[in-house]
Formats: C-alpha cells, sequence, structure tokens
C-alpha cells in the first residue's frame, strides 16, 4: 500500500479520474499479453502530457516508488507487469500523430499511437511505416520502441531500431533527454539504438521520430506447401541463399494452419505439414522477376503446390492468416504460451524437429508460427492453465525450446523482449560478468532501480536461485547435464 501523502501528492498532478488505486479500477492492469503472471498495481496513473509525466517521476524518485510505464499492453514478456506496491504509468492518452514530413520521410508520434495508425496516416503521401508485428492494429509506437519490435516485413526492411529516427523521454529523476537526430546520425555513443529494446527500464517513452518509406508499387505472394517440415525450413534457407531477399518470409506448420484456416479461409492446404509465404515487392518488372526465381527456389526444395497472389485483395487474404494466427489459435486452446526465440536459419528443420519431439513427451500441442526468414520462432503452445500439471509443463517446455535456441547460436528472444518471462533464460544466455555489466548501464541511467524493476536483467543472486545452467556460445559447459 502506498503512503497517504504520497497518493496525495499523486492526485494533484492529474485530474481525479486519472488516478486509478482500487482494485476494481487497477484489475485491467494486472497483466500484459502473457497472462501466465498476474499482479495489481498501488496506483495507476494515466498522465495527459509531458510534464505532468515529469512531475510524476519526480515524486516517485524522490518517494523510491517503483514505476512500470505501459503502452497498449501487447506486450508477451510479462514486460508491464505491475509491481505490487508499485504504481503503472501509462501512456494511453498519447495518442497525437504530432507531424508527418514527407520531404524528409518521417512521422512525430506520441509513444500511445498505433503501429497500423503511421501508416494510414502517412498513406496519403505514398509512404508507410515498416515494422509491423501480428499486433500492429492495437500495439503502440511506445512498446515498439521500448522491446524493439518485430513483424512480418522486417526480413528486408529492418527491425524498429532501424526505423527509428529519435526518441525522447523522461529519466526517473524527471529529466527530459533525447536520443539519436532528426538527422541521419547523431554524435557521441549510439544510445538511440540503447534504449530502443531497453523495456522501460532506462526512460519513460514520450515521442518518437520515426523513418517512413515509399510504398511499394506492387507486391505478390507466394503460397508454397509442404509434405515434410524439415523441408519447408531447408527451403527457408534455400530462398536466402539463392540470393533473394524477400519483402516477407513467414512459415507456419499444419497445426497453425488448421487453427487459423476456419478463422480467415485464406485458402492454406490443410493437408500440408508447413507453408510458406513469401513475398516480392518493388516495381511491376522487380516483382515478375523475383517471383519466378522464388518460383524456381521452392519447387527444387520440394514444394508440393505453389500459388501466387492474383491481385492486392489475395494477397492480404493469405497475411491476414499469418496475422491473425494467435487469436486463431486461442479460439481452440483455454491457454497457450507462445515462445520467442531467435536462431540460424541453418538450424531451422533441427529446432523444428526437437520441437516436434518435445510436444509429444510433454503431451502438449504446439502450433509453430513465425517469421521464418530472420530465424525468430514463435511456438506456440496449447495447454489448460485449469489442469493440474499443465502450467508447469509448459513453462518447462519453453524453457528448453529456449535454450536449445542459444544451443545452436540464437537467442532467447527475437522481438518480444525479455520482460519477466525470460528472467531465466538470461542466466543462460550471458555469463555473470556480462549481466553485471548491463546492470551497470541501468544504473547509469536509474541508480535506485525504480523504472520497471525486476525485469530484463536478473541479479546473479537471482540466476543462483534458479540453478539454471550456463550455455554460451553455442556449446554446452556440460553437455551430460540434463536440459531443464
Amino acid at each position: 500500500m502506498l503512503d497517504p501523502a504520497f497518493t496525495s501528492a499523486l492526485a494533484a498532478i492529474v485530474p481525479g479520474e486519472a488516478l486509478l488505486t482500487s482494485a476494481e479500477d487497477t484489475r485491467p492492469y494486472e497483466c500484459d499479453g502473457l497472462t501466465l503472471y498476474r499482479e495489481l498495481p498501488a496506483a495507476v496513473v494515466l498522465p495527459d502530457d509531458e510534464a505532468q509525466v515529469v512531475r510524476i517521476l519526480e515524486l516517485c524518485h524522490a518517494a523510491r516508488v517503483p514505476v512500470v510505464a505501459r503502452g497498449a499492453g501487447t506486450s508477451l514478456s510479462g514486460g508491464a507487469l505491475p509491481i505490487a506496491d508499485g504504481v503503472v504509468l501509462s501512456l494511453a492518452k498519447f495518442r497525437r500523430i504530432v507531424s508527418i514530413d514527407p520531404l524528409s520521410r518521417t512521422a512525430v508520434v506520441e509513444p500511445g499511437v498505433r503501429n497500423l495508425a503511421v501508416s494510414e496516416a502517412a498513406a496519403a503521401c505514398g509512404l508507410f511505416y515498416a515494422p509491423d508485428p501480428s499486433s500492429q492494429i492495437a500495439c503502440s509506437i511506445g512498446g515498439n520502441v521500448a522491446e524493439n519490435a518485430g513483424g512480418v516485413h522486417c526480413l528486408k526492411y529492418g527491425l524498429t531500431v532501424h526505423n527509428v529516427r529519435k526518441v525522447r523521454g523522461v529519466l526517473v529523476t524527471g529529466e527530459i533527454v533525447e536520443f539519436g537526430s532528426d538527422a541521419l546520425d547523431a554524435p557521441g555513443y549510439d544510445l538511440l539504438a540503447l534504449v530502443t529494446g531497453s523495456e522501460g527500464l532506462l526512460a519513460v517513452i514520450t515521442q518518437v521520430t520515426v523513418k517512413l518509406l515509399p510504398k511499394p508499387r506492387e507486391a505478390r505472394v507466394v503460397l508454397a506447401a509442404f509434405d515434410d517440415l524439415e523441408k519447408a525450413g531447408a527451403a527457408v534457407g534455400a530462398v536466402i541463399g539463392a540470393g533473394i531477399i524477400p519483402g516477407g518470409l513467414e512459415m507456419m506448420d499444419q497445426p497453425a494452419t488448421r487453427a487459423v484456416e476456419p478463422f480467415v479461409h485464406a485458402g492454406y492446404p490443410l493437408d500440408a505439414a508447413a507453408v510458406l509465404l513469401v513475398e516480392a515487392d518493388g516495381t511491376p518488372e522487380e516483382v515478375e522477376s523475383e517471383i519466378a526465381e522464388i518460383r524456381q527456389v521452392l519447387t527444387a526444395g520440394g514444394a508440393t503446390s505453389l500459388r501466387v497472389s492474383a491481385d492486392e485483395a489475395e494477397r492480404l487474404l493469405l497475411w491476414s492468416g499469418r496475422k491473425a494466427a494467435f487469436p486463431a489459435v486461442g479460439r481452440i486452446s483455454p491457454d497457450y504460451y507462445c515462445i520467442d526465440g531467435t536462431i540460424p536459419r541453418a538450424a531451422l528443420p533441427r529446432v523444428l524437429a526437437q520441437i516436434e519431439a518435445w510436444s509429444r513427451d510433454y503431451g502438449l500441442p504446439c502450433a509453430n508460427v513465425f517469421h521464418a526468414g530472420d530465424g525468430n520462432l514463435h511456438p506456440l503452445i496449447l495447454f489448460d492453465a485449469e489442469k493440474p500439471g499443465d502450467k508447469e509443463r509448459t513453462i518447462e517446455f519453453g524453457d528448453r525450446i529456449l535454450e536449445l535456441c542459444i544451443e545452436v547460436g540464437g537467442t532467447i528472444t527475437g522481438e518480444h523482449g525479455v520482460g519477466i518471462e525470460k528472467i531465466r533464460g538470461m542466466c543462460a544466455q550471458f555469463p555473470p560478468g556480462a549481466l553485471e555489466r548491463f546492470h551497470g548501464v541501468k544504473r547509469a541511467f536509474d541508480e535506485r532501480a525504480l523504472l520497471n524493476p525486476g525485469k530484463g536483467v536478473p541479479t546473479l543472486a537471482r540466476c543462483a536461485e534458479f540453478g539454471r545452467m550456463h550455455v554460451h556460445a553455442g556449446a554446452l559447459p556440460h553437455p551430460d547435464l540434463p536440459r531443464f
């Protein structure tokens, strides 16, 4: 419980309806998209502008009250999980698109602006914002920056970090800071890259300048079906190996397509073990040439059937299934756990085969939906939280997948962040010295560790409590030990 004097001071900063303290009012903020973990915050505050954010943070810093910044709450790593004795600082009211400059091809937006809204606003100028998470109709730009979000088209156009020019934010002390520049480069250390993906541990974002790109004149997508999961995985590497960089290269296995098809009716072949969606964009001539190359590579890779979108409506329909995979799986299972790991493309066949084997061992269905082109996996483990033991086995299954990602030379996250979910995985990914250096960066921005504490980077004591083994540089130091 917060000190009444502190609560009164908080209430003096924002209008009465913008401060929530009752359990009934704060309940909607008890978790983000990762529902495995829940916690009621002591208070939720919804400021109207940056000046109020400054005053709130100054107050929390002086009283040593922890603060968790929250956007749309679509995070899948528990990044916005509240602290029981802390304040949730919601940026939901920061929804202005401040400006769109077609000459510099940039947009200045507040952190609560929806991802898709940026492209919708820029469309009149023939421009779009490239990073497009599956949750783009709901997720906010501030959260995208905090998690360094990816998306279907990030293989060709880059992650959030490659599409942001400048970030304005407020430190926990109330100091206003800017990272990056309106120019193409900025002097000094690249702190813009540091704050992008920092998961709310370093500053509260209040404004973002994003890069806009010319909308391609034409885009077409190839739907390829495979009778074998490993063949589909190998075909992904073959496409990139042929020198083709598609606008998007996504993969879904049979459990995923069978969940998606009744939901969106995209015409996916339900007898296929896996499907690939490969998009070509550019001028009509470039697209025609690239589609021919893609067809040739996929046929040689064992595709049993190929379908090329005939028009824009069909292209969007084919992509709609991939975009709707998460809610589609939610229709067929009481609960699901979305894993987010990244591996080298060459390891796809091995990793997919192992996930399939573990799914049988644990007795938990698993649908694979992921950004195959950049090796970003999203296995969806289906379970029932009301069934004794299901949640524990699901978490163990997920941990093994992430440790396998490390073992083959990958990482425990690609775009969802660490949050609270992958704290154990950080102990496996990094040696103690690296973790301590991460904490050194945190202290440089937030000496009292008040911003989103307990997330992102575990303490060495916490790693010892987990008892996690360490996997470094893609090799197990003790390969005889079980991978639990």
